[in-house]
């Protein structure tokens, strides 16, 4: 495969404990002692310690990868922990890293765990990537994906890809040079709502280890030089049939950063590299849109500020747009209740002259059926920032969030 990570001292670059506890790979023919000591010196950045990043650096911890480096910077809360097995329930509050880095070096003391407790963004995403020999990207948002698949292509390392959502997940590796990059299969990311996230999709939570684990088989895969891996290839799983099928990708000779002629030659933010959304239009994910005055007629109200104005007596009609399922979670009393797919079909239940608010678990679907209602007539629509997850946080920490 002719990887340019470090060559390996055989046996004499691991310790007799070590010998004994990678008992069972040593004696697989493509691992031995050369592959184990390579395993050692072998450097993986796993970017987000959630769902995908927690199997993954389990088992590359498990394993005997010299160095996992983890870039995450929430807190556990117990949403997490269905998929999220690095973390126990004793955890909820603590930093993720803080957390995951005890997990890890309990499972091998032998693997050095570098935290890099920072978001994943333009200033710091090549230097990061840089620093390793293969990238795990398990993240969950389009922005960052980008961010990831352009840095692992002008940096030249590969990134191993995975994502889920509801009882689905898909894997590849993202090499340039010797196959595809992300951009080549998605040029651009989709409009903002089009595809919900876990947490507003839901996801089973066995999916992101399965899917972890196929990202820790791939990147070991890459460090051993071993086997064939999914360059070139996109692997999907449906969870609910439990079938698995592949699709062959194609490098596109007209990418914008792996292409003959790229036009990306370094990593911007997302919405850097956009064009501002008009106001009456739902904003793509990642785009820079310019702040409109907040009032009866302007595009947008804080939580805060709708408890202020709740508390003043005005005549506010609040519009939850979130799935029946989710108003059994939380609710704010007294609100219209309209599922997002439902509302072209339930305009009659709201007054042009009334003033909206509109809200969602954490703003995006709202910002949806703002951009939709403005669009048909209803000048007087807010979107509430942060949505009812925003409000339990600022506002009413009793609220269940999800």
């Amino acid at each position: 495969m002719g990887t340019p990570f470090p060559t390996s001292t055989g046996l004499a670059g691991l310790s007799p404990e070590e010998r004994s506890r990678y008992a069972r790979q040593l004696v697989l023919p493509q691992v031995g002692p050369e592959g184990q000591a390579r395993l050692k010196a072998g450097r993986v950045l796993v970017v987000g310690a959630g769902g995908l990043g927690s199997p993954a650096a389990m088992y590359l911890a498990a394993a005997g990868v010299g160095t996992i480096g983890l870039v995450d910077f929430d807190a556990v809360e117990l949403s997490n922990l269905p998929r999220q097995l690095l973390y126990e329930t004793a955890d909820a509050g603590r930093p993720k890293l803080e957390a995951a880095g005890e997990r890890l070096r309990a499972i091998n003391p032998h693997v050095t765990v570098l935290a890099h407790d920072e978001r994943l963004d333009a200033s710091n995403a090549r230097a990061l990537v840089r620093a390793y020999d293969v990238v795990a990207d398990g993240t969950d948002n389009f922005p960052t994906r980008y961010l990831v698949n352009d840095a692992c292509v002008l940096e030249k390392r590969p990134n191993v890809h995975a994502s889920v959502l509801r009882f689905e997940g898909q894997a590849s590796v993202f090499w340039a040079g010797r196959g595809p990059c992300y951009r080549c299969l998605h040029p651009a990311p989709p409009p903002a709502g089009a595809v919900p996230d876990c947490a507003e999709g839901g996801v089973l939570g066995v999916l992101p280890g399965l899917l972890g684990l196929i990202q820790a088989t791939e990147s070991i895969k890459i460090l051993l030089s071993a086997g064939e891996t999914l360059v070139g290839r996109l692997l999907m799983v449906d969870a609910l049939s439990m079938r698995f099928r592949e699709i062959g990708l194609r490098r596109d000779p007209g990418c914008a950063v792996c292409g003959e002629k790229p036009t990306i030659t370094d990593v911007v933010a997302t919405g850097d590299a956009c064009a501002p959304a008009a106001a009456t239009g739902p904003a793509r994910r990642g785009d820079i849109v310019q702040p409109m005055p907040v009032g009866p007629g302007g595009a947008e109200i804080t939580v805060q500020e709708l408890r202020d104005a709740r508390e003043r007596g005005e005549p506010i009609v609040l519009v939850d747009v979130r799935e029946p399922f989710e108003w059994q979670i939380s609710d704010l009393p007294d609100s219209v209740k309209i599922p997002l797919a439902s509302l072209p079909s339930s305009l009659e239940r709201l007054a042009r002259e009334d003033d909206l608010v509109v809200y969602c678990r954490t703003g995006g679907r709202s910002g949806q059926a703002v951009a939709f209602l403005r669009g048909r007539g209803y000048p007087r629509v807010r979107n509430l920032v942060g949505g009812i997850n925003g409000w339990a946080d600022a506002i009413d920490p009793s609220m269940a969030k999800y």
